[in-house]
């Protein structure tokens, strides 16, 4: 991977990841991708669900690859605005009230206007409650104190929130002199990054690939329809691009490429699945195969609806679902098998 094309894809990174896009939200996040690949030169459509294809070119139509990754993520809505002016949050995929505790989000009004606040326990003074470190941490048990001055439902409404607004955690995103990736939402925000910096290497370098190349930036992922739905014509192979898992009992740390021989759905195509070991064991790219236990991918969704093969690699990300971590390692590792198995 060139240096100028990491340059490019952690600046991305940072981009894309300071737009609030929980699923079902994911517009803005959408509109920064497009404006991105229309930059390189490229022609972004949206899919009718809000997703970003775009053709990278390519020679053979008939055995297209499909490049996936997805750019929503988890976040919360406002479930009920309290008596008290607090709110009630359901959550939005799998976020969790374990570790949004304490978290700064933004609440999205319905017309337009974002209000700060912070995720707390209810009573959340240790020195007032002293059953802060007995009480689990449910959606029933913490709430949304907004920075502003409230104190009742009428006062929060004249805001401009109401039931079904939004509410996005801070990603917090810091890219260490290490190399180390520390932010929410690198699931899969890191791989979106990764395929735009693909899309640019492409570019820049005036390279056709033999195959017809198409991405796909799904928007349903975390809710498990994000890929059902859109096929180009032509192609035979979907290649998923969403975080490796990191864990006991996973081979995979975050400087590799993960390749998942099997989640929570089922195995991977076994001939891509080899291809991409053979790939990385020929070319010298760290890399790790693992089973996911409790994951699913857009491949997942997309095989019950259309007769493609589907693998699925990428970066290793520790603390999924959390304040998650990776490394440029694992980056670079899985951008050069990305081009080694597109062979360009």
């Amino acid at each position: 991977m060139e240096k100028q094309i990491l340059d490019y894809t952690l600046n991305v990174l940072r981009g894309i990841l300071a737009v609030d896009s929980p699923s079902g939200f994911t517009d803005a996040a959408a509109q920064y991708a497009i404006d991105r690949l229309a930059e390189m030169g490229y022609a972004p459509t949206l899919t009718k669900k809000g997703g970003v294809l775009c053709c990278l070119g390519g020679e053979d139509a008939q055995d297209a690859l499909l490049l996936s990754a997805h750019i929503d993520t988890l976040g919360a809505m406002v479930a009920q605005v309290k008596g008290n002016g607090r709110l009630k949050l359901t959550p939005v995929g799998g976020f969790s009230a374990n570790n949004a505790e304490a978290e700064c989000v933004r609440v999205h009004t319905m017309d337009g206007k974002v209000i700060d606040g912070t995720i707390q326990l209810v009573n959340a003074s240790v020195h007032v409650n002293p059953e802060y470190s007995k009480t689990t941490r449910t959606f029933d048990t913490v709430e949304c104190v907004l920075d502003e001055n409230v104190t009742t439902a009428e006062d929060v409404r004249a805001l401009g929130i109401e039931t079904g607004c939004f509410v996005c955690a801070d990603p917090r995103t810091v890219i260490t002199e290490s190399g180390y990736i520390k932010s929410r939402f690198l699931d899969d925000k890191l791989s979106a990054a990764i395929l735009l910096g693909f899309a640019k290497y492409l570019k820049e370098n005036g390279i056709t690939p033999k195959r017809r190349i198409y991405m796909h930036l799904t928007v349903y992922e975390e809710l498990g329809h994000g890929a059902s739905a859109t096929m180009p014509d032509g192609v035979t192979e979907m290649l998923g691009i969403d975080m490796g898992c990191v864990g006991d009992g996973l081979a995979c740390t975050e400087h590799e490429v993960s390749i998942c021989v099997k989640d929570s759905s089922g195995p991977y195509n076994y001939a891509m699945t080899n291809r991409l070991i053979t790939l990385a064991r020929e070319k010298n790219i760290a890399y790790a195969a693992d089973v996911y236990p409790f994951y699913s991918s857009d491949c997942s969704a997309a095989v019950r609806t259309f007769d493609v093969k589907d693998a699925l690699i990428g970066p290793g990300v520790y603390a999924s679902h959390g304040y998650e971590r990776s490394h440029t390692d694992g980056v670079k590792n899985t951008f050069d098998l990305l081009c080694a198995f597109a062979e360009v």
